[in-house]
């Protein structure tokens, strides 16, 4: 193979993507590069317009754009008493897939770790307990993983809403245990949240 800085750079680039290694990725670079007017022009205007006009939003932590906002918590049109509380984005669109759920997102963009240094400041609780007080929320709904650091959180925010008075619960029992939502099938996430219980009686 040919030593093409560009290629070279672009192959470790993508080889960074989820699911994919260095072979994987120098297929996919291939095939741009065969197919230059089909794909990597309209993909490189893609990606330069995301990057421009595509963010977080501050307030729940989902996606927004410069020109329609954010659908999920700034949407006139979308009016509940729900919240359900997710550790990133691929999680709520593996929730709103399975149809289960109608209701506000929150997404924290992590969660409370020591091994990732991630800090309680750095998620988006506080935003979340403003949401609570501001939205009239009537139960907020922790869909964190099941795993030690997912749990971790799960606690903290529980203890952080103590004040607002708001149900809190927590997604069924019998996600499997370190499992993440956003690999759950459809037919489990369903059954998690018809099933879902108060937080507080969880723990027991």
């Amino acid at each position: 193979m040919q030593n093409i800085e560009e290629i070279e750079e672009l192959i470790k680039l993508i080889s960074k993507l989820p699911g994919l290694g260095p072979r994987s990725a120098k297929r996919i670079v291939l095939k741009l590069i065969n197919n230059r007017e089909e794909l990597i022009k309209p993909m490189a205007k893609t990606l330069a317009d995301v990057y421009k006009n595509i963010f977080r939003c501050k307030n729940c932590g989902s996606l927004k754009s410069n020109s329609n906002g954010c659908n999920n918590c700034e949407s006139s049109n979308k009016k509940f008493n729900k919240i359900c509380v997710v550790e990133n984005i691929a999680d709520q669109w593996s929730i709103e897939a399975s149809g289960v759920y109608q209701g506000y997102f929150h997404i924290l963009g992590g969660t409370i770790s020591s091994s990732n240094n991630q800090k309680k400041e750095e998620l988006l609780i506080d935003a979340l307990v403003e949401r609570v007080k501001k939205e009239k929320i009537e139960e907020v709904i922790l869909a964190t993983s099941a795993t030690i650091e997912g749990q971790t959180t799960a606690f903290y925010i529980q203890d952080s809403l103590r004040d607002t008075k708001v149900k809190i619960s927590k997604l069924a029992q019998g996600l499997p245990v370190g499992g993440e939502i956003e690999s759950l099938d459809d037919g489990t996430l369903i059954s998690a949240f018809k099933n879902r219980q108060n937080f507080l009686d969880s723990k027991d």
